[in-house]
């Protein structure tokens, strides 16, 4: 059985937990600054579902626009070497014997590893070894943008069900605290499933999440209205 290892989750790994932690934080920060402004129920509730839907369709944009610009330069990279293989293809070879021969390799294995992989998919042994691409590293925009909506929209909605069901006066402590405890959630999950240590991400997104609310708090009771 071959192994799966934590970096084949990075495509997508990293874009859920984006979009997840932004959606509980920038949610319950909105939240948490209408509340603070002594605004009603109505309002509070209002400004979450005008947050869900603007960040979900924000991170979508923002995602996929991100990690195309990164497959449109690994699609230059590509084009560029497969030019230089077609018009270049001894120095490329060289080029490659010199990779191996400073990852370790002595200078006839060397020279006998990348004769073999060109012969078998040089484009391939060039795309790994010199330009640092690889399949599950390779940029994919379209999950990108899905995995991030998806996971802002479902972030967003756990300070939204909060603050509809709790009592108006406790709003502004209902929520801060629910939605700390699902970035704790948020963050062992994301370090368990990608292979870290799971109380340094808790920590983590909890101390910002934290920040974030009580600066937020702080403008709405200063203002009395979210800027």
């Amino acid at each position: 059985m071959p192994e799966r290892h934590y970096s084949q989750r990075i495509g997508w790994l990293r874009a859920a937990v984006l979009g997840a932690n932004d959606g509980i934080v920038s949610t319950a920060s909105l939240v948490v600054g209408v509340a603070a402004a002594a605004s009603s129920r109505t309002a509070v509730l209002v400004a979450c579902v005008a947050g869900l839907m603007a960040g979900a369709m924000s991170m979508a944009a923002g995602e996929y626009v991100s990690v195309s610009s990164q497959a449109d330069t690994e699609a230059a990279d590509l084009l560029r070497e497969r030019r230089e293989l077609s018009e270049f293809p001894d120095s490329e070879r060289e080029e490659l014997r010199r990779i191996y021969v400073k990852r370790g390799l002595d200078e006839t294995l060397a020279g006998r590893v990348a004769e073999q992989l060109m012969a078998r998919d040089a484009l391939g042994a060039h795309a790994r070894d010199e330009l640092g691409l690889t399949e599950i590293h390779s940029a994919r925009p379209i999950q990108a943008a899905v995995a991030s909506a998806a996971t802002f929209a479902v972030g967003a909605s756990l300070p939204l069900v909060a603050a509809a069901l709790a009592p108006t006066r406790l709003i502004i402590v209902t929520v801060p605290a629910s939605s700390l405890l699902c970035l704790a959630a948020l963050g062992w999950l994301s370090a368990r499933t990608g292979g870290a240590r799971e109380w340094h991400a808790v920590l983590r997104v909890t101390f910002w999440g934290a920040f974030a609310m009580a600066l937020t708090a702080l403008v709405g009771r200063l203002f009395g209205a979210v800027v």
